[in-house]
C-alpha cells in the first residue's frame, strides 16, 4: 500500500511540472524540489538552459571554437551538475548529436577533445532515459579517433604528445556511446579487425582489445542473430584451445563477462562452465604443494577480478544449477587460504574476489526485482535468481568471509561482503558474526578481534535493526550490543576508541532512542518480539547516562593538567582531533535521536558538568563545549568584565566561560534573539580583550551568531519526520527501527532567516563592522597610527564578520570591504594567515567524499530507489544547496576582481616565505574559479623575471616562480594551452636566466627551475593549430536553435554572419600558425646570446623539443639548429637533438603512393593458418627476386599478420617503383629542409665527428641499443636513400672489426637503420647494399662479445619487423649458413642462434622452409656439451614450434610439428628407458675421443630436450599434452625427492620440468591420458618416482580442479591412486600419500565419506606379530612385514582425515580421534604418525579451542586432555 501511495504522490509531482516548464524533463535531480525555495527553481533553470542552447548553437554556426563553443559547454556540464538532465528528450538527442561530431573532428586539439568527451559521456551515462530508437551512433569515427591517438604512429618519434589520461577518457566514450551502434556494426567491426587475429603477432592484442571495447552486447534478442552470435562460437573456441595465458586471453574474458552480464539467460554457458571455473582458478595463483615454480606470465597476465566477478554472477541461476555448484565448489578449495595465518601476494585477489561478488549478486538482484523496466533486455524469468539459488549462494560464501574478518590486510573487504550478503539473507549471515562479537567484546586481550567484529557489525547493522520477515529477532539484539560496546570508549586505546565511537553512532541513528515501556500496558496488539523491544527499550535512558559518564571520564583524562597551560601548543594533537570529533557526532547523533525525557536528563547532566568544572580552554574545553553545544543551554555570567579588559592574560574561568558561551550560541537564529541585547554587551566588551585568546573566542562567538541568524539551514536531522513527541498510544517508535527516510515526504524543517534576525544580524554588522573598517582605512590611507597587534585584531573581527554573514553581503560589485582589507594588509606587511579565509570555501568537496563514504556504510544496494537513512537525505539536499551557492556566485569576472587578484600576486612575491606560500594557495584556488584571468595575470608574473627590471628582489624572483609552476591540482600558468599564453611564458622562463636576481648558487632556486621545466614536460600536450568546425555541426547546431522547448532568445546568425565567421576562423588558423612561427623565433634568439647559463640553454632545448608537429614543418631555423646540435658538447643536447632529428626526417618524408589490391577473389571460406591462397606470401628459396625482373613483378607485403586468418576487403599495397617520388634528388631539386640535412651529411668531418660522439660510452653496463638513433638512421638513408652510404661505409668497416661495445652498438643501430631505411630502394642499390653489408655482419657476428649479443639481436630483430621475407634472403641465407659451427668456442656458436632467433621469431608464420632448415641442421647437434648453447637451442626450438598451435578453424601448419619431431627424441632417449640404474649426469673429460656409447649420447639429448620444455612452458599458447606425456617416466625417474640445490643441472631442470607440466591446462579428453601415465609410473620400482608421482597430482589436480569434477571416473581414479600409494612399502611414499589425500579432502576433491573411512579402520585393526622376546644386542629386523604397513597405512588414513579440516571440527571427527588414540603404543613408525597428528590437531585448533570443545561428549574430552598434555618424564 505504501508503495502505491508513494507512487501516486510522485506522479502527481510529475504532474504539476510541464506547467512551468513546458516540457518533460528527462531527469532532474530530485533533492532540488525539497529546497525551501524550490518553486524559483524552474524560471532559474529555464532561463540558463535556453541561453545555453542559443549561445552553444550560435557558437558553433560562427565557428568560434574557442572560447564560444568551450565556454558554453562548460555551462552546460555545469548546468547538469545543478539540475541534472532537466531538458527535453529532443534536446538531450541533440546535445548528444552535436558533441559526437564535435569531438570526432580529427584535427581537434586533444584537450578540448577531452573536455567535450567527458561532457559527452555526462550526457550519455543514463543509458536507460534513450533508447535505440531515439539514438544511433557511428561506430567508425569513433574508432579512427581512438587509432590515431593510442596507436600514434608520430608520437614515440615526439610529434605529438598526449596526456595520460587520454586513455582512460576515449574508453569511457566508446564504453558510453556502445549501446547507440547501429545493428549492422558488428558485421563491420568483424570485417575491419578480422584480417588482424595472427596470434604470433602484436596486432592480435590490438584486435582483441578492439573487439572488447567496440563490440556491442545489448542489442534487443531478435537482433541477436546479427550480434554476438556472429562471433560467439568463433571467440569462445579460440579462448578455450589457448592454454598458456598470452596477454589478450584477458580482453577475451572482459568480453565474455560483459556479454554474459547483458543477456542473460539468452546464452547457454554451460558446457564452459568447468572451463570457466578452473581457469578463474589457476588465475588466481594460488600457492599448491611444496616446491611450486610460478611462471611469470601467469602473474602478469591474470583475469582482472572485477570481470570475473561479473561473469559469475551472471552464470548464476538458471534451471541447470551448474554454476552454483562449480562457485561451492571454488570456495571450498579455496577457503583455507583465506584464514588469517596464511599471507601472501595472491591475497589482496582473493580478499578483492570476496569483497566484490556479493555486490555484484545484489546487484543483479536488484535489476530483476526492484529496478524500473528499461528499454534494456529483460532476464527471462528462466533465468532469474530464486530464493534457492540465493541461499544456495549466500551459505556458500560464508565460511571464506567469516575466516576474512581477521585478514592481515583489515576487516574491510569482509565488511562489505557481509553487509551485501546480509541485504539478501540476514538470518544466515548475523546470527555467526554476533557469535564472534559477544565474546569479542568480552575479551580484553584481543583489541584486533573487536575492531574486526566491530567494523562488520556495523556493516549489517542496517539489515540487523530493520529485522523483518526474514529475521524477525534481529533487533533484540542492538541494546545488549549498545550496552556491551560502552567500555570502549577508553581514552587509553585509540584504534577501539574510534571504531566504538563509530558503532555507536550508527546503530543510534538507525534507531530512535525511546522508551516504549509504557506500551505494555496500553496495547494489546504486539507480537512477541514487539514486546520484549518495548521492555528493553526502557534501558535506553540508563544508556545515554552511562554514555555521558564515558564521555566525562574520556575529557577529564585528556586535560593534561598544566602541562598544556604551559607550552603554548595552540592546536591539539592530530589524535585528539579525532577522537573530539568523533565525540561530539557521536553524542550530537545521540541527542538527535532521543525522545523529550532523556534529553531533559541528559541536559541536567551536561549543565551540571559544564558548570561545576572549568577546563583549560584548549583542549577539553573545546571538547566539553562541543557537548555542550548538542544541549541548547545559554547562560552567561557578566561579572567583572571592566578591570579584565587591560590584562594581557585571562583568568581560566573567564576563558571558560567565554568559550561556553561562544559554542553555545551555534543554535537556530530564532533561539538566539530573546538574548540579543545580553549577547550585544558581551560582545561590546570582549571583543576588545588585550588576550588574544579572549578576542578570538569573542571572534567566534561573533561568526556563530551572525552565520545562525544569516543563513539557510536545515535544523533538524532525526530519523523520522516530526520527531519522537507523539504519545505510544497512537504511535510505536520501536515499528521505525531502521526504516529508510520517505524521500518524497520528507518533511524538512528549513531556517530561513527572518525578517528580525536579518535586522538583528546588520544592527551587529552596523556596530562592530563599520567602525573597524573606518580605523583600518584610515591606518591605511596613514592618517592613524595602531600597533601591529591592534590591526591583527581588527582584521580578525572584520574576517569573522565575513565568515559570519557573508551570504548577506552582495556579490563583490561595488562593495569595497575586502579591498580595504588587503590593501591594510600590504601596508602592514604583518605576515597575517587570515586572508585566506575570506575567499571561497572549499571544504564542500571534502564534504561530498564524506558523504558518500557514510552513504555507502549504510546504503540498500538491494532496493534500491534512493531509500537512505532520512538524516542522509536532508544531508544530501544540504549538499544541492551548497553547492548552488558555490556554482551561482562565481565566475563573474570584474574589475574588482582584477585588482584583488593583483593584490594577490603582490603577496605572493612579499618578502615574508609565510605570506608568500599562504597568498599563492589563494591564488591558485581563484585562477581556478575565475576562467579568464590567467591571461590577464601573466604579463603581471612575468615583469619579476625580465632581466632588464633591476629592482627585483631574489624574494619576489622565487615568488614569481612559485605563481607560474602552480600546485599540484591547479592550474599551471606556464603550461596554458594557448599559444599567446606559452609565447609569453617560455621565452621569459628561458630568459630569466640573465635576470640579476637569478643565481644558481642557491639551491632553492635551481630546484624550483627544474620542477618547472619537468612540470612543462610532463603536462605538455600538442596544442592545436587547426580550429576548423566542419559543416555537419552548423546543421546540427541550427537544429538546436529551433527545436524544442524553452526556445533560445538568441537569432540564428544569418548568412553574412556565417561567413564572417568562416573568415574569422581561417584568420585564427594563420594566427596560430604565426605565434607558432614567433614562439620558436624567440626561443631560438635567446639561445644565440652567449651569456645564457647552461641550465637554460637546457631548458629552451627541451621546449624547443616539445613544439615538433606532425601537421605543421618546422621553421628552416630551428632544423639547422638541431642538425647542427648533433655534435654539440653537451650530452643532453645531443640527445634531444637526435630524437628531434629523427622527428624532422618523418616531417619531411615524402609520401609513397599505395594501390589497393582485392585478394578476396583468392581465397575461399574462414580457415585460418597456410593455405593455398596465402602461400605466395610465403618464403620459398626457389623463387626468390634474385634479379631485376623477378623484383619487378614480386608483390611484397611488409606486414606479417595479412593473410594468416583471413584477407581484409582492401589490402593496401605500394605501387610499382616509377610511380613513386624519385630517389636520389639532386641539390638543386631538393627543399630547403632536405638541403640543410644534405649539406651537413655529405660533410665528411661532420660525419666523423658524428660518429665519434654516438661511439662513447654514456654510463658503462647500463647501455642498450637506442631505437632513437635507429630512427634517425632510419630516416636519413630512407628520404636520402644511398647518397650518404659512400661516407658511412669506411666508419662501419672500421667500427665493426673493433670488439669495443659502444663502438659494435653504434655500428649495429646504423646497420638496422639502414636494413630498414632501405624499403623503397631500387633493386640495383638494394643487391650492392647486400654486397656490403654480409661481410660486414659476419665480421661482427664472429667479434660479438657478452656485452654486445645482446644489441646485435636486437639489430637483427628490428631490421626484420614488419619486412617481406623474401626482401631480406641476402640475410636469412647468410644466417643460416651454419651458426653452430664451433668456431670461436660455444659462446659465439650461442650467440649466433640467438641473433638468427631474432630474425626469424619477426617472420612468425611466413618462413616454414627455413624453420624446417633449421631444425634439420639442429637435430645432430641436441647433444651439445656447452649448457649456454644448450639453452639457447632450447629457446629456438621453442620459436621453431610456436607456429604449431592447435587454434580452432585453423589449417595444421607447414612450419615444423612437435609430434614428429618428438618421434624422433623418443627412439633416441629409448636407451635411458630400458636399464633400471640411476641416470647420472655424464662429465666429459677432456682427453676423450672416440664415439661415445649411446646411453651417454641419450643423457646430453636429454638435457637439451629439458631445456625445450622449460622455455616453452612461458612461451607458447598450446602445450603439447600427448607429446610431452611420453617423456614423463623419464622425467619421473631422475628428479630428486629433496629440495636441495647441490644436485646437478640435469636433476634441477628434469623436477622445474614437472613442476611447469603438472601446472598446464589439461582438456577432458586428455586426463584419462595422463591418469594411465601416472598409474604406469606409480607401478615402477624406484620409490623417488612413486613420490614425485605424488607430488605431480596434487599440482595437476587443483590446477584443472574443475576439470577433474566434472569427470566422475577420472576423480574415482585418483582416488585409488592415493589410496594404492598409501600401502607402499617405502615410508616416504606412504608419508606424501597421506599429505595429497588430506590436501585433496581439504579442498573437497574429494569427501570424507562411509566406505573411505571403514576401510581405513579395517585397515587400522590389522593384527601385527608377536614381537618375540629379542636379545637387547640384537639387531632389529628392518624390513617391515606387510602387515605392519598396512596398519599404518590405516592409521595415516585417518590422520590425513583430521588434518584435512585445520579450522573446524565436523561431526565425523571425534570418533577419528578417539580411534587414532588408540594406536599410540604401536610400533614406530606407527607411534611417530600419531604424535604428529595429535600435536599438529592441538597447534590448528587451540585459537577457538572454546567453540571447538563444545563437538566432544566428556569422555572424549578426558581422553583428548590426556593426550594432549604431555606425559610427566620423571614419573
Amino acid at each position: 500500500k505504501e508503495e502505491e501511495e508513494r507512487r501516486g504522490c510522485w506522479e502527481s509531482m510529475k504532474k504539476t511540472q510541464p506547467d512551468t516548464l513546458d516540457f518533460v524533463p528527462q531527469k532532474d535531480i530530485v533533492y532540488n524540489k525539497l529546497l525551501p525555495y524550490a518553486d524559483r527553481l524552474d524560471a532559474e533553470s529555464n532561463d540558463i538552459l535556453s541561453k545555453i542552447k542559443g549561445n552553444l548553437g550560435r557558437a558553433v554556426q560562427l565557428r568560434e571554437i574557442w572560447p564560444g563553443v568551450l565556454f558554453w559547454t562548460r555551462k552546460l556540464s555545469t548546468y547538469m551538475r545543478l539540475y541534472g538532465r532537466k531538458f527535453s528528450k529532443e534536446d538531450h538527442v541533440l546535445f548528444i548529436k552535436l558533441l559526437y561530431e564535435l569531438v570526432t573532428i580529427p584535427k581537434l586539439e586533444i584537450s578540448m577533445m577531452q573536455g567535450l568527451a567527458r561532457l559527452l559521456i555526462n550526457l550519455l551515462k543514463k543509458r536507460e532515459l534513450l533508447s535505440r530508437e531515439d539514438l544511433e551512433l557511428p561506430w567508425r569515427p569513433l574508432y579512427e579517433l581512438y587509432d590515431r591517438i593510442l596507436f600514434s604512429k608520430t608520437e614515440h618519434l615526439g610529434l605529438n604528445w598526449f596526456p595520460n589520461s587520454v586513455e582512460s577518457v576515449l574508453k569511457t566514450l566508446v564504453k558510453s556511446c556502445r549501446p547507440y551502434f547501429s545493428e549492422a556494426a558488428t558485421q563491420e567491426m568483424l570485417d575491419e579487425w578480422r584480417p588482424l587475429l595472427c596470434p604470433f603477432d602484436v596486432t592480435m592484442q590490438r584486435a582483441i582489445s578492439y573487439f572488447e571495447l567496440f563490440l556491442p552486447t545489448t542489442l534487443p534478442p531478435e537482433l541477436h542473430h546479427r550480434g554476438f552470435k556472429l562471433w560467439f562460437d568463433e571467440l569462445v573456441s579460440l579462448w578455450v584451445s589457448v592454454q598458456n595465458l598470452p596477454s589478450w586471453e584477458v580482453h577475451l574474458v572482459n568480453l565474455f563477462a560483459r556479454l554474459a552480464n547483458d543477456n542473460i539467460g539468452y546464452i547457454d554457458w554451460d558446457p564452459y562452465i568447468p572451463k570457466i571455473f578452473t581457469r578463474i582458478l589457476r588465475s588466481l595463483n594460488l600457492p599448491v604443494g611444496t616446491s611450486q615454480m610460478i611462471v611469470p606470465r601467469y602473474v602478469t597476465n591474470a583475469y582482472d577480478i572485477s570481470h570475473v566477478v561479473l561473469w559469475v554472477s551472471a552464470l548464476l541461476g538458471g534451471p541447470s544449477k551448474q554454476a552454483q555448484a562449480q562457485l561451492s565448489g571454488l570456495f571450498n578449495s579455496i577457503t583455507s587460504f583465506f584464514h588469517p595465518s596464511n599471507h601472501g601476494r595472491w591475497l589482496m585477489k582473493l580478499m578483492k574476489l570476496l569483497q566484490r561478488l556479493p555486490a555484484s549478486v545484489v546487484r543483479r538482484l536488484h535489476r530483476e526485482r526492484y529496478k524500473k523496466p528499461t528499454w534494456l533486455t529483460p532476464i527471462p524469468d528462466s533465468h532469474k535468481l530464486t530464493e534457492e539459488d540465493i541461499t544456495d549462494f549466500v551459505e556458500s560464501m560464508m565460511q571464506p568471509v567469516l575466516l576474512a574478518m581477521f585478514s592481515k590486510t583489515g576487516s574491510l573487504d569482509a565488511a562489505q561482503a557481509l553487509q551485501n550478503l546480509a541485504l539478501m539473507r540476514p538470518e544466515l549471515v548475523i546470527p555467526p558474526v554476533l557469535e564472534k562479537t559477544y565474546p569479542a567484546l568480552e575479551t580484553l586481550t584481543e583489541p584486533h578481534q573487536l575492531t574486526a567484529t566491530l567494523s562488520c557489525m556495523i556493516g549489517v547493522a542496517r539489515s540487523l535493526v530493520s529485522g523483518g520477515q526474514r529475521f524477525p529477532e534481529g533487533p533484540t539484539h542492538m541494546l545488549p550490543l549498545l550496552m556491551r560496546a560502552l567500555p570502549g570508549v577508553d581514552p587509553n586505546d585509540f584504534s577501539k576508541c574510534m571504531i566504538t565511537f563509530q558503532f555507536i553512532a550508527t546503530f543510534v541513528t538507525l534507531v530512535p532512542l525511546v522508551d516504549c515501556s509504557s506500551a505494555l500496558h496500553e496495547r494489546t496488539d504486539l507480537t512477541e518480539v514487539e514486546r520484549e523491544l518495548c521492555s528493553a527499550s526502557a534501558e535506553f535512558e540508563d544508556f545515554v547516562l552511562q554514555f555521558m559518564d564515558r564521555c566525562f571520564a574520556l575529557i577529564d583524562s585528556s586535560t593534561l593538567e598544566q602541562t598544556r597551560e604551559e607550552t603554548e601548543t595552540e592546536k591539539m594533537t592530530h589524535l585528539e582531533s579525532l577522537v573530539e570529533l568523533g565525540l561530539s557526532s557521536t553524542f550530537s547523533t545521540i541527542l538527535t535521536q532521543c525522545s523529550l525525557d532523556i534529553f531533559k536528563v541528559a541536559l541536567e547532566k551536561v549543565f551540571n558538568f559544564a558548570t561545576t568544572n572549568i577546563f583549560e580552554t584548549r583542549v577539553a574545553g573545546r571538547m566539553v563545549a562541543d557537548m555542550c553545544v548538542c544541549t541548547t543551554l545559554l547562560q552567561c555570567n557578566k561579572s567583572n568584565y571592566e578591570e579584565v579588559l587591560n590584562e594581557e592574560e585571562l583568568d581560566k574561568e573567564f576563558l571558560w566561560n567565554l568559550q561556553l558561551l561562544s559554542e553555545v550560541s551555534r543554535v537556530d537564529g530564532d533561539k538566539i534573539l530573546p538574548y540579543r541585547s545580553e549577547l550585544f554587551q558581551i560582545l561590546q566588551l570582549t571583543l576588545h580583550l588585550k588576550c588574544k585568546q579572549g578576542y578570538t573566542l569573542a571572534c567566534n562567538l561573533l561568526h556563530h551568531i551572525l552565520r545562525s541568524t544569516a543563513l539557510i539551514y536545515p535544523t533538524e536531522y532525526c530519523s523520522v519526520p516530526g520527531g519522537f513527541h507523539q504519545p505510544t498510544g497512537d504511535y510505536l517508535p520501536i515499528k521505525d527501527w531502521g526504516r529508510p527516510g520517505d524521500l518524497w515526504n520528507l518533511e524538512i524543517q528549513w531556517h530561513v532567516p527572518s525578517v528580525e534576525e536579518i535586522s538583528f544580524a546588520f544592527y551587529l554588522l552596523d556596530l562592530i563592522l563599520q567602525p573597524e573598517l573606518q580605523r583600518l582605512k584610515r591606518f591605511a590611507e596613514g592618517e592613524q597610527d595602531m600597533s601591529r597587534d591592534d590591526v591583527l585584531k581588527s582584521l580578525t573581527i572584520v574576517q569573522h564578520c565575513l565568515l559570519g554573514a557573508g551570504g548577506l553581503m552582495p556579490p563583490l560589485k561595488g562593495e569595497r570591504i575586502p579591498e580595504l582589507l588587503v590593501i591594510a594588509l600590504i601596508r602592514s606587511r604583518k605576515p597575517d594567515k587570515h586572508i585566506s579565509d575570506i575567499f571561497l570555501s572549499h571544504e564542500f568537496d571534502s564534504r561530498w567524499k564524506s558523504f558518500n563514504l557514510v552513504k555507502k556504510s549504510m546504503e540498500n544496494r538491494l532496493h534500491g530507489r534512493k531509500q537512505h537513512i532520512r538524516a542522509l537525505l536532508i544531508d544530501r539536499v544540504m549538499l544541492q544547496h551548497e553547492l548552488r551557492k558555490l556554482t551561482v556566485e562565481g565566475c563573474q569576472y570584474r574589475s574588482i576582481h582584477q585588482q584583488l587578484m593583483r593584490d594577490l600576486l603582490r603577496l605572493s612575491t612579499s618578502t615574508y616565505s609565510q605570506v608568500r606560500s599562504k597568498a599563492q594557495n589563494v591564488l591558485f584556488t581563484a585562477l581556478g574559479t575565475y576562467n579568464f584571468c590567467c591571461r590577464d595575470l601573466i604579463p603581471h608574473v612575468l615583469e619579476f623575471l625580465n632581466p632588464d627590471n633591476s629592482t627585483v628582489t631574489q624574494q619576489q624572483f622565487k615568488g614569481a616562480l612559485y605563481c607560474l609552476l602552480g600546485n599540484h591540482s591547479g592550474v599551471c600558468l606556464a603550461n596554458l594551452h594557448d599559444w599567446e599564453c606559452i609565447a609569453l611564458t617560455w621565452p621569459a622562463i628561458v630568459r630569466s636566466g640573465l635576470s640579476s636576481a637569478m643565481s644558481l648558487e642557491k639551491p632553492s632556486i635551481v630546484r624550483l627551475f627544474d620542477d618547472l621545466a619537468d612540470k612543462i614536460h610532463r603536462q605538455y600536450e600538442t596544442i592545436g593549430i587547426d580550429f576548423s568546425i566542419p559543416g555537419e555541426c552548423c546543421d546540427l547546431a541550427k537544429q538546436i536553435m529551433i527545436t524544442g522547448n524553452p526556445l533560445p532568445e538568441e537569432l540564428v546568425p544569418s548568412e553574412e554572419e556565417v561567413a564572417e565567421g568562416l573568415k574569422r576562423q581561417e584568420l585564427k588558423n594563420s594566427e596560430s600558425v604565426g605565434k607558432y612561427k614567433q614562439l620558436i623565433g624567440d626561443l631560438l634568439d635567446s639561445l644565440s646570446n652567449g651569456n645564457l647559463p647552461w641550465k637554460f640553454e637546457h631548458i629552451a632545448i627541451g621546449f624547443l623539443s616539445l613544439l615538433l608537429r606532425d601537421d605543421n614543418q618546422l621553421p628552416p631555423a630551428a632544423v639547422l639548429f638541431f642538425v647542427k646540435s648533433l655534435n654539440h658538447e653537451s650530452l643532453y643536447v645531443r640527445k634531444v637533438a637526435i630524437s628531434a632529428v629523427a622527428g624532422i626526417m618523418k616531417q619531411i618524408k615524402r609520401p609513397h603512393k599505395k594501390v589497393p589490391v582485392s585478394p578476396l577473389e583468392l581465397c575461399n571460406g574462414t580457415v585460418a593458418g597456410d593455405r593455398k591462397d596465402n602461400q605466395w606470401l610465403q618464403y620459398n628459396s626457389s623463387t626468390l627476386p634474385r634479379t631485376q625482373k623477378d623484383w619487378d613483378q614480386c608483390v611484397f607485403v611488409e606486414k606479417t599478420h595479412w593473410g594468416y586468418y583471413c584477407w581484409p576487403r582492401n589490402l593496401m599495397m605500394y605501387a610499382p617503383q616509377e610511380e613513386q617520388p624519385t630517389q636520389n634528388l639532386a641539390r638543386e631539386e631538393m627543399t630547403e629542409w632536405e638541403q640543410i640535412i644534405f649539406d651537413h651529411f655529405s660533410d665528411p668531418v661532420f660525419i666523423n665527428q658524428f660518429i665519434e660522439f654516438l661511439s662513447l660510452e654514456d654510463r658503462k653496463g647500463k647501455d642498450k641499443f637506442s631505437p632513437r638513433r635507429f630512427c634517425l638512421f632510419k630516416g636519413l638513408f630512407r628520404n636520402f636513400s644511398d647518397d650518404f652510404l659512400p661516407l658511412f661505409r669506411p666508419h662501419m668497416e672500421r667500427l665493426v672489426a673493433d670488439s669495443h661495445e659502444s663502438k659494435q652498438r653504434c655500428v649495429a643501430e646504423i646497420i638496422s637503420g639502414l636494413i630498414r631505411g632501405s624499403k623503397h630502394w631500387s633493386f640495383s642499390k638494394v643487391e650492392s647494399l647486400w654486397e656490403l653489408l654480409c661481410p660486414l655482419l659476419r665480421t661482427a657476428l664472429s667479434n660479438i662479445t657478452v656485452e654486445t649479443y645482446a644489441d646485435w639481436g636486437t639489430c637483427i630483430a628490428t631490421a626484420c619487423e614488419s619486412r617481406d621475407p623474401r626482401k631480406l634472403h641476402w640475410l636469412f641465407e647468410m644466417l643460416m649458413e651454419s651458426p653452430v659451427n664451433g668456431e670461436g668456442g660455444s659462446f659465439v656458436d650461442a650467440c649466433r642462434l640467438y641473433v638468427l632467433q631474432g630474425g626469424l621469431a619477426q617472420q612468425e608464420w611466413r618462413v616454414p622452409e627455413l624453420l624446417h632448415r633449421l631444425l634439420q641442421y639442429l637435430e645432430p647437434k641436441l647433444t651439445q656439451v656447452y649448457k649456454n648453447v644448450r639453452e639457447r637451442i632450447g629457446s629456438v626450438l621453442t620459436y621453431i614450434f610456436m607456429i604449431d598451435v592447435n587454434l580452432p578453424y585453423t589449417q595444421p601448419t607447414t612450419s615444423p610439428r612437435i609430434s614428429d619431431f618428438t618421434e624422433r627424441i623418443l627412439l633416441q632417449l629409448k636407451p635411458l628407458n630400458e636399464g633400471d640404474e640411476e641416470i647420472q649426469n655424464h662429465v666429459i673429460e677432456e682427453n676423450e675421443v672416440g664415439v661415445q656409447d649411446e646411453r651417454t649420447q641419450a643423457i646430453k639429448l636429454l638435457k637439451t630436450v629439458l631445456k625445450w620444455l622449460i622455455a616453452s612452458a612461458g612461451r607458447s599458447f598450446s602445450t603439447a599434452v600427448s607429446e610431452q606425456l611420453q617423456l614423463l617416466p623419464l622425467l619421473f625417474k631422475i628428479a630428486p625427492v629433496e629440495n636441495d640445490d647441490s644436485y646437478d643441472e640435469l636433476k634441477r631442470d628434469a623436477k622445474t620440468c614437472l613442476s611447469l607440466m603438472s601446472q598446464g591446462l589439461l582438456y577432458t579428453e586428455q586426463i584419462p591420458m595422463v591418469l594411465s601415465v601416472l598409474q604406469e609410473i606409480a607401478g615402477s620400482s624406484s620409490w623417488h618416482a612413486r613420490y614425485t608421482v605424488l607430488t605431480y597430482l596434487q599440482i595437476m589436480v587443483f590446477y584443472n580442479l574443475f576439470t577433474f569434477m566434472s569427470d566422475q571416473k577420472a576423480v574415482n581414479d585418483v582416488r585409488a591412486l592415493v589410496i594404492k600409494l598409501l600401502e607402499d612399502e617405502q615410508l616416504e611414499v606412504r608419508e606424501m600419500a597421506a599429505t595429497t589425500l588430506s590436501g585433496f579432502l581439504q579442498c573437497n576433491f574429494l569427501s570424507m565419506d562411509a566406505p573411505m573411512q571403514a576401510h581405513f579402520e579395517a585397515l587400522c585393526k590389522t593384527r601385527l606379530p608377536k614381537k618375540r622376546k629379542r636379545d637387547l644386542g640384537s639387531i632389529v629386523d628392518t624390513i617391515p612385514s606387510a602387515d605392519l604397513v598396512r596398519r599404518h597405512a590405516g592409521v595415516l588414513g585417518l590422520s590425513a582425515c583430521i588434518l584435512s579440516s585445520p579450522y573446524d571440527v565436523p561431526t565425523w571427527m571425534p570418533q577419528l580421534l578417539m580411534d587414532l588414540s588408540a594406536h599410540l603404543n604401536d610400533t614406530q613408525p606407527i607411534e611417530m604418525t600419531v604424535k604428529k597428528t595429535l600435536s599438529n590437531f592441538r597447534r590448528t585448533h587451540h585459537d577457538n579451542w572454546q567453540q571447538h570443545k563444545q563437538q566432544f561428549t566428556d569422555d572424549q574430552l578426558l581422553v583428548l586432555t590426556d593426550l594432549l598434555v604431555s606425559p610427566c618424564y620423571y614419573a
